[in-house]
């Protein structure tokens, strides 16, 4: 693992890609990246299972239902996967594997921003909730962790698994750079955002779903749809600040659905988390700027291949 300064390092002309877009972008790099390709796939490959899934109700977490759901679910990272062997040179394939698997990208500072932000955020949307009327949790799913500590690990591989891994597999490892060569950081993490949150929408549907008992078109569902628009920008903040790491967007995506398993939030304090990460990006994008939303110009991409 590497400190914090070698993060800082500027990168040599040869092994860089910009990312303040065109046209200082990459040639190369802005041809294969597509983002707009990879929409129509995924949101027509996960669509394609989703609709007949929701029209049948077919309980998602039950045979067969189960099975269109988690088809629908493999939309994203298959997306990214086929249009990287379909447009991507050799180099670009090696690339984004490393961002994948590369611990070192990311500095013991930024370790601790991916893993301690969202639950902290939550934290203090569950204090001001409880200021705001709403009764004290049971905390239930952090006492059967405390009664039952082995079971911990694998329900957070799982959590893994099935979410973040395959999401952020295409969301900020494929798409995020294409639409960063086209605009600028804040921009690009909006239009994000806006996809990914629209993504979502078949499972405010789905009957035994999460976003099914926030129901649609509700206060909920428009604090959902807002707050993974505005957390997008968080994202992209951390991942041009760590090498472009998907592995980083892969563990915050973690912390944000592990920490909101562990601290529920009451009918009032369930709005303070996206209100509380919309001021985190206001400092963000006043201290680094909404041109990169990095100290850096550049980001590091593969070598000199």
């Amino acid at each position: 693992m590497t400190n914090d300064s070698a993060d800082d390092e500027p990168a040599s002309e040869t092994s860089t890609i910009s990312l303040v877009a065109s046209p200082d972008v990459d040639p190369e790099f802005f041809e294969y990246s597509n983002p707009w390709q990879f929409f129509a796939i995924a949101f027509g490959v996960s669509y394609l299972f989703w609709i007949p899934l929701v029209v049948l109700e077919y309980d998602p977490f039950a045979l067969p239902g189960v099975i269109l759901f988690a088809a629908g679910g493999l939309g994203v990272p298959g997306a990214a996967i086929f249009l990287l062997f379909w447009d991507a040179e050799g180099k670009h394939r090696r690339d984004y594997w490393r961002r994948l698997v590369d611990v070192r990208r990311i500095g013991l500072r930024w370790y601790a921003v991916i893993l301690l932000l969202v639950p902290v955020l939550n934290g203090l949307a569950l204090l001001l909730g409880v200021l705001a009327g709403d009764a004290v949790p049971a905390f239930e799913r952090a006492a059967e962790f405390a009664a039952d500590p082995v079971s911990l690990l694998p329900y957070a591989v799982f959590m893994v698994i099935f979410g973040p891994l395959p999401e952020e597999l295409g969301w900020r490892g494929y798409a995020l750079d294409g639409l960063q060569a086209r605009w600028n950081a804040l921009w690009a993490s909006l239009i994000l955002g806006f996809f990914w949150a629209v993504w979502h929408v078949p499972m405010f549907v789905m009957v035994g779903t999460y976003q099914a008992e926030l129901g649609v078109l509700t206060l909920p569902f428009w604090e959902f749809m807002f707050g993974a628009t505005v957390v997008s920008v968080l994202y992209t903040w951390i991942y041009n600040n760590t090498g472009r790491s998907i592995l980083g967007a892969v563990l915050f995506h973690f912390s944000g659905n592990f920490s909101g398993e562990l601290v529920p939030h009451g009918p009032v304090g369930r709005f303070f988390p996206a209100v509380l990460a919309l001021l985190v990006v206001v400092v963000v994008v006043s201290v680094y700027g909404p041109k990169t939303l990095s100290r850096r110009a550049r980001v590091q991409s593969s070598g000199t291949e």
